[in-house]
């Protein structure tokens, strides 16, 4: 394979401005094989560095899903910055995160987040979004029973019920922490909540999947700049802008592969923009 070459081009597309795109969507042997995409890279070896590293350091549901929660929140920016971030909030609520929040007076995070700073996000707006946990907690039992109440049996997807747990959750602080929770009805693709509900709702090697009352069928791929470039690549979408719309385009686009789980395939794929040496490993293979 030759080294520096375009990853995407490898896979049978073509440039178009700052895009690689497919000429056609992956058919047969000449495309992609999801499946065997998976199988060799959906492994917790090629989890570092990621932000989802953290739920794995507690064995407790309740305290999974605030972590989840936390940590995707964060998920924008250098990954060690993220990391960093995630870790400078989570040593503040110890061993249990969620019995912390349960018992903490909302003045414990504004005086412990005063100075905190992770790229546009303030003190304030973090301490907003771990008073809202709490509160969900204390009314709801978990966050998984918040969101639950706001699903219904006809919603296709979990963008109805999205909407509703993130007004639940800006409701308690007075503000939505705006740089931590998107609001999907503004046509937002929502890239960290929908990652955290991979994370909640998916259960194998690398999603833990502590949640067991929504369906993966229901979920959105998380779009970001990667997996935009790369769906389009294998014509899974040609839009443009990665927006709410571009994320349900390229949804169905893998619920083709695989109906009851259309994110199986994120994490795989996602290592081919973060790490393009993984795809000349596969494809050499």
């Amino acid at each position: 394979m030759p080294s520096g070459a375009d990853p995407l081009l490898v896979m049978g597309g073509r440039r178009e401005g700052e895009y690689t795109v497919a000429l056609e969507p992956p058919s047969g042997p000449d495309g992609m094989c999801f499946e065997a995409l998976y199988e060799r890279f959906n492994r917790r070896e090629f989890l570092h560095p990621d932000p989802l590293e953290f739920l794995f350091q507690y064995t407790e549901r309740c305290d999974q899903e605030v972590v989840g929660l936390i940590a995707s929140s964060l998920a924008y920016g250098r990954v060690a910055q993220i990391l960093k971030s995630v870790s400078r909030v989570l040593e503040m609520l110890g061993d249990s995160p969620s019995a912390f929040l349960l018992e903490a007076a909302p003045s414990t995070f504004e005086e412990s987040l005063q100075e905190f700073r992770h790229r546009f996000t303030t003190g304030a707006e973090m301490s907003g979004l771990l008073i809202g946990i709490g509160e969900t907690l204390r009314e709801c039992g978990s966050l998984e029973s918040c969101f639950v109440e706001g699903m219904r049996n006809s919603d296709e997807t979990v963008i109805p019920a999205l909407e509703k747990f993130v007004a639940r959750l800006s409701g308690f602080s007075g503000e939505r922490p705006q740089t931590l929770l998107a609001l999907p009805e503004r046509g937002s693709a929502c890239k960290r909540l929908h990652l955290y509900l991979r994370w909640m709702v998916r259960r194998d090697e690398i999603d833990p999947g502590p949640w067991q009352h929504v369906s993966p069928a229901k979920l959105v791929v998380p779009v970001d700049t990667h997996m935009h470039r790369i769906s389009r690549a294998l014509g899974l979408t040609q839009r443009r802008q990665a927006d709410i719309r571009t994320a349900l385009e390229i949804t169905e686009g893998f619920r083709r592969f695989a109906p009851a789980d259309p994110v199986k395939y994120d994490f795989a794929i996602t290592r081919i923009g973060i790490n393009p040496g993984t795809l000349f490993e596969f494809i050499d293979r």
